[in-house]
């Protein structure tokens, strides 16, 4: 059999470079797509009674598959949510902080002082966990009073009286997803200097303007901008973030009451841009995104959690040349600073009329009460800043790395060492397998990930002998644990049994169902390849 080889070069799950574009958004939606609208999204309302001051979990099911959970209250301040779902397999999933979001400005809300939390995308699932973690000696939340028949609107008015700091209820969301033949193509080419990225409108992610009520608020000029994020998980697919934008749309507008959706910009992992509040890309559009500071700056959010992940490479460059050509129409300069005079409020440190220097691309924990965007993306502002301010300049290149950023896999190899890890530097970027799976090969191993398994490294004669058994299509299935090391074995545990490395032989057992073979050993040719499942391109 012939000996392995290096994996074909196509990005799968993370996308590198960025696509020619036009400097704003086009509103046209092509004839004949039937785009899915934000007021189709479903959002059922869960009254959490009972809870006091400490933490407290309930679990919250529907028949109905959701994909994205916020948290609403009257009054949200020291309260602490996170997020985790319910697996295909009965498994729970990993815990999702939440971000509360800033109250809106008095002219852009529709009535009523309801507070919330991002909705957070945990995946498709039928039931949650929520942890909520109140201050001590927190009032005990009831269940709301009886809300008025909501009638054709399809949801209750948000300016519905309530009882004040005792209503607490979590929103389960399912956005209305698009038919296979309707999507977005990640970006894939490089930009021209001073070509900013392609945007995709609110006409084109399905806006559904008769959500928005009143006319969009300008401001004299746009002399910073704020960077965030939504949090949530960042195991999204290209086809899940116009859905979240449709839902964060709806959830604004028809739970929270807002006139529209915060954020001027939202930008996913893969690089697309999706135009946020309306009223033109291209002008002073205030926002409601940053407490205090909402006046006279310009919002955008990474779509995920990056508090421990880093966001991917393409995401900061897309959000540095979005910024570059944004802050460039103002004539302002990405490295600069400036000024800003706090408009005051719970959601700022800075006391209302104090006029702190800022840079002009500053974060929302610079002047908010939050973590906001994370710390991972906080240590990544400055090479946002440099590359805003590069905007004219041809982006330089990207290496395999730049490629892998953003996903499970390349997060476990870095937590193993990165290149000085067992496994070595990557061959290529991430590749399918069979099913849902995904794999990453390198000079010594490989890395396997499925939402079932997790990302697993898998390496050595263990290695060349679960791809002699023919990899994740044998008997075995994936990996789903590291090696374990014992006295006279090294053993790794796979989906339907193991292999047991014998130290002092150097012989690998197979063991399915408690039946134990001895395998023997590789020819000269070492493993089979790996089926290749898609067209090799070139890097250069």
């Amino acid at each position: 059999m012939p000996r392995r080889r290096p994996a074909p070069l196509l990005l799968l799950t993370a996308i590198a470079a960025s696509v020619v574009l036009v400097p704003w958004a086009i509103d046209g939606v092509p004839p004949g797509v039937d785009v899915p609208q934000a007021a189709d999204t479903r959002l059922i309302e869960e009254p959490l009674a009972g809870l006091g001051g400490g933490e407290t979990i309930r679990e919250l099911s529907q028949d109905t598959p959701f994909s994205m959970v916020a948290l609403t209250g009257d009054d949200l301040t020291g309260t602490e949510a996170k997020v985790r779902a319910k697996q295909g397999d009965g498994s729970w999933g990993p815990w999702y902080d939440t971000e509360t979001l800033e109250g809106p400005n008095s002219e852009d809300a529709a009535g009523g002082h309801r507070r919330g939390t991002d909705p957070v995308f945990v995946g498709l699932t039928t039931a949650v966990q929520i942890a909520v973690t109140r201050p001590p000696g927190a009032p005990v939340t009831t269940v709301p009073p009886e809300q008025p028949d909501s009638g054709a609107l399809g949801y209750v008015p948000a300016s519905t009286e309530r009882s004040l700091a005792q209503n607490m209820s979590a929103i389960l969301i399912t956005p209305p997803q698009a038919p296979p033949d309707v999507g977005f193509t990640p970006p894939v080419g490089v930009l021209a200097p001073g070509q900013p990225p392609s945007v995709i409108s609110r006409a084109q992610w399905g806006a559904d303007e008769s959500l928005k009520c009143g006319n969009p608020r300008y401001d004299k000029s746009v002399r910073a901008a704020v960077v965030h994020h939504t949090a949530g998980s960042n195991d999204y697919a290209p086809e899940d973030s116009a859905a979240m934008v449709r839902a964060a749309y709806a959830y604004h507008t028809r739970t929270l009451g807002w006139c529209d959706i915060a954020y001027n910009a939202l930008v996913d992992k893969y690089g697309q841009v999706f135009e946020g509040r309306a009223g033109g890309l291209d002008r002073p559009v205030e926002g409601s995104h940053t407490g205090g500071f909402n006046t006279d700056t310009w919002g955008v959010a990474m779509i995920g959690d990056f508090r421990v992940v880093p966001p991917t490479d393409i995401l900061v460059r897309t959000v540095g040349r979005l910024l570059g050509w944004r802050l460039g129409l103002d004539h302002v300069d990405p490295k600069n600073f400036v000024q800003l005079t706090s408009a005051g409020g719970a959601y700022t440190h800075f006391p209302r009329g104090f006029t702190p220097t800022l840079p002009t691309i500053f974060t929302h924990r610079d002047v908010g009460n939050t973590e906001c965007p994370g710390d991972a993306a906080y240590a990544a502002m400055n090479q946002i800043r440099d590359i805003a301010a590069r905007f004219n300049d041809q982006p330089g290149p990207m290496t395999l790395e730049d490629r892998l950023r953003g996903g499970a896999i390349h997060s476990k190899w870095k937590r193993m060492g990165g290149e000085i890890s067992p496994l070595g530097a990557p061959r290529g970027p991430e590749a399918a397998a069979t099913g849902n799976a995904r794999y990453v090969s390198f000079t010594r191993g490989a890395i396997y990930w499925s939402p079932e398994s997790g990302a697993q490294p898998v390496g050595g004669a263990i290695y060349d002998a679960w791809a002699s058994l023919g990899y994740e299509r044998g008997l075995l299935g994936l990996p789903t644990s590291g090696e374990i090391r014992e006295p006279q074995w090294i053993k790794q545990n796979f989906q339907h049994g193991t292999l047991n490395f014998d130290r002092e032989t150097g012989l690998v057992t197979r063991v399915v169902d408690g039946v134990a073979q001895e395998l023997p050993p590789l020819g000269p040719e070492g493993p089979p390849v790996q089926l290749e499942r898609f067209t090799p391109i070139r890097l250069d």
